[in-house]
């Protein structure tokens, strides 16, 4: 599949197999519309196809439009897998109205409901409809900053003929009971596989956290950028909400619960205040919280898993090592984008 419209802030269109498209700014967070920075966003075959899966966001609170709209200035497709649920996901994913954007109906096989495999499953069914040189999978809760953005884009255009690279990897942040508060204990994963080479055999594995290629990890380098991880904040009822479907899904519940119990945000060890900048088109949702969580040092709250978090920081500064971190790739040694 190839594009052949230029498509401009008012809908216009010519031949030219191209995108023109806005950055996205203060002024202009979603990158749409018209706007005086307009740049180009891809030119001829497709370089760029983002994707994602997603399911009953309304109910669980996922800021999926942000996510999407948060990368839809760098790509030139963008296949949303929407799968049939108890809400209006797919009215508020049409809503967004971008022409870049495919939907795609999918049911969920309630019978394959433990350990996540259905999300990995529709993971792969979106990644197979992609066209781009690279696909860009985003799950509904994570999002990339406007200023990544040219950076990512770059990387995509210098790696396209390098075959060498079959993916890029990213740095996290997890945001963890609030906006303003991250988690860093080391059970909370620092980098993973966001793009990869279309049709080399990539496919999403366990519940859809990373990838491999056919059967070994993804050789990758460094993408430059980082992703920004809002699954953990949210209002307690919506975590609530969440954590009911997700021991459904994950670990075989009889019943997909919509309503549950308010989730409590546990005072665990690592919890450190955010110091950088929300992406423009999520900082009206995180100026908004109405709910409060202020991290305490409480060790007798811990569980073992805190203290052998507390060992594992303690070793990694005596050693400069992490020692046991979850790898499912393969950082390209000597590659100019492979430096830590």
């Amino acid at each position: 599949m190839r594009y052949t419209a230029i498509v401009t802030g008012r809908g216009q269109r010519t031949s030219a197999p191209r995108y023109v498209c806005t950055m996205p700014d203060a002024a202009n967070p979603t990158g749409t519309g018209d706007a005086p920075d307009a740049v180009m966003c891809g030119s001829g075959d497709i370089l760029i196809s983002g994707f994602t899966v997603i399911r009953n966001a309304v109910l669980m609170g996922y800021p999926v439009v942000e996510a999407i709209r948060s990368i839809l200035p760098i790509v030139d497709e963008y296949i949303v897998a929407v799968g049939a649920g108890d809400d209006s996901t797919r009215d508020l994913i049409a809503s967004i109205d971008s022409p870049k954007i495919r939907i795609v109906d999918t049911v969920w096989d309630r019978a394959r409901n433990t350990g996540g495999h259905m999300l990995a499953e529709k993971t792969n069914e979106a990644l197979a409809m992609c066209s781009g040189t690279w696909c860009f999978y985003l799950q509904a809760d994570e999002l990339v900053h406007e200023l990544d953005l040219p950076v990512i884009r770059r990387a995509c255009e210098q790696l396209r003929d390098d075959t060498n690279v079959e993916g890029l990897l990213f740095r996290y942040t997890h945001f963890y009971g609030s906006f303003s508060i991250i988690a860093t204990a080391h059970n909370w994963y620092r980098n993973e596989v966001r793009i990869v080479r279309n049709s080399i055999g990539a496919r999403s594995i366990g519940d859809a956290q990373s990838f491999m290629i056919a059967d070994h990890k993804a050789r990758v380098v460094r993408s430059g950028a980082t992703i920004l991880h809002y699954g953990w904040a949210k209002r307690p009822e919506r975590m609530g909400r969440k954590m009911a479907r997700f021991h459904y899904w994950y670990h075989g519940a009889r019943e997909e619960k919509t309503e549950d119990a308010d989730f409590v945000f546990r005072q665990m060890y690592g919890l450190q205040p955010f110091t950088g900048s929300h992406p423009a088109i999520m900082r009206a949702l995180a100026a908004a919280q109405d709910w409060e969580f202020a991290p305490q040092f409480k060790p007798a709250d811990w569980t073992p898993k805190d203290w052998k978090n507390v060992l594992s920081r303690g070793a990694e500064l005596l050693t400069g090592r992490r020692w046991g971190e979850r790898k499912k790739y393969r950082l390209i040694r000597g590659h100019p984008r492979s430096a830590s």
